[in-house]
């Protein structure tokens, strides 16, 4: 039998939830949302995990178990005018008023604030369900308007366990796969390649069995899929196979106050294909989490760098990125600040109704000044070097340290500024 024109991946996808591997959570028979769709219901969602889970196979399956119009755009090459089309279009659906049809739109975090606005009015009217598709996290990359109106469900990478139920259920199924007689001994290259990506794994799968000559049985072996991944992967796999490792090298490198490390996770992932500005935004989260107070001005750099590329753009971008990448890897470090709101939402999870104390409340009526609301309140400018000392945090409360300064030379002159006015209060 020759090779089929379609893709493995693509002939296997399912076609109902009974089908689909993996999102238990999600997909299972107790699950909230299969409840919600065999009822016929469905909200606007946003579906949200890495590469090679299942989002666009679970927004197709919603799609045909409700039997609805299925628009699909992708955020890569469509505009606010192609937006409109499918809006327009779903307003003439015959179906519309009784199944409102469905507007899949994959890679949604790639569309501008525009492109989402022009989204928001059809979907709030209720002209279409959006069912959009993110690697990213929403509460960055949707606008929260549009947020607001969708559900989040969150899809996870696929365990070992399921990963080999595809792998059987690819070589049981599979016409084509069927008639290579394929055995597999070990699958542990297999699995580890896919880096918990169903779609991938499939891939790697059908380039083995691709690659191999003869009439006889495909015997799968770590060394057999090393030897050919490795020499013919990059072929069709652009985007890298531990685009998740490489990035987490990368930040730890930065971290780890090595910029050399740093410059070389960085060029794999723009050789890769990388979206430079994924990059810049994960620099500006290290630098506050990593280094925050402990150089302010990091923060400001990192910030600058995703304007300057957006500006820009590549390869000319890839130059204000290594900048930034070399910066911050030079950078004094700290975890102080990210330590501190880590503990504080712990301590709010332990004590999330504490009253605030009257002298801190706001007074804008006459009842809440007779109920004594901010009587007692001292307005830290007229003190001494502009500070009274007063009670900030609930009874409860009083004395807890949630910002530890570290041991950089700018933090140790905020543990003095500290430990100055509140004297041995805090313990600074």
């Amino acid at each position: 039998m020759n090779s089929p024109a379609t893709p493995l991946a693509e002939r296997l996808r399912p076609h109902t939830l009974d089908d689909y591997i993996g999102q238990e959570h999600l997909a299972g028979k107790e699950s909230v949302l299969r409840q919600t769709i065999e009822k016929g219901l469905c909200p606007s969602m946003i579906l949200w995990g890495p590469p090679g889970v299942g989002k666009t196979t679970l927004a197709n399956i919603i799609a045909n178990a409700l039997k609805r119009p299925f628009y699909t755009l992708s955020a890569i090459n469509s505009g606010v005018k192609d937006i409109r089309e499918v809006i327009d279009k779903a307003k003439g659906d015959p179906f519309f008023g009784t199944n409102h049809p469905i507007l899949f739109i994959d890679e949604i975090h790639r569309f501008s604030k525009s492109q989402q606005d022009s989204l928001l009015n059809a979907v709030e009217k209720g002209i279409v369900t959006l069912i959009g598709a993110t690697t990213e996290n929403p509460s960055f990359e949707v606008i929260p308007a549009l947020l607001s109106r969708c559900q989040v469900y969150v899809l996870e990478h696929l365990s070992r366990e399921k990963l080999e139920q595809i792998l059987k259920l690819a070589v049981e199924k599979d016409e084509y796969l069927k008639s290579k007689h394929i055995e597999f001994r070990e699958t542990e290259a297999l699995i580890r390649i896919s880096g918990g990506d169903a779609r991938k794994l499939l891939n790697a799968l059908e380039l083995v069995v691709l690659s191999r000559s003869g009439s006889g049985p495909v015997i799968i072996t770590n060394a057999v899929v090393t030897k050919i991944i490795q020499s013919k992967m990059a072929l069709y796999d652009k985007s890298g196979e531990l685009h998740y490792d490489i990035i987490s090298a990368f930040i730890k490198s930065i971290r780890g106050s090595d910029p050399n490390a740093a410059v070389y996770w960085m060029a794999r992932m723009l050789e890769g294909g990388e979206d430079p500005l994924f990059i810049a935004r994960r620099m500006i989260i290290l630098a506050s989490e990593d280094i925050g107070n402990a150089n302010p001005t990091a923060l400001v750099i990192a910030m600058n760098t995703v304007q300057a590329v957006n500006v820009i753009g590549m390869p000319e971008g890839r130059i204000v990125l290594s900048q930034c990448a070399t910066y911050l890897a030079c950078s004094s470090k700290s975890n102080a600040a990210y330590m501190a709101i880590e503990t504080a939402a712990e301590k709010v999870k332990a004590n999330s109704n504490l009253p605030v104390p009257l002298h801190l409340r706001n007074a804008p009526t006459r009842l809440m000044q007779e109920l004594g609301y901010g009587k007692e309140y001292q307005y830290a400018h007229i003190g001494e070097g502009n500070f009274m000392e007063q009670e900030y945090l609930p009874e409860e409360l009083s004395g807890n340290v949630f910002y530890q300064p570290g041991s950089n030379a700018r933090e140790l002159e905020f543990r003095k500024f500290l430990r100055e006015r509140w004297k041995n209060k805090y313990g600074y």
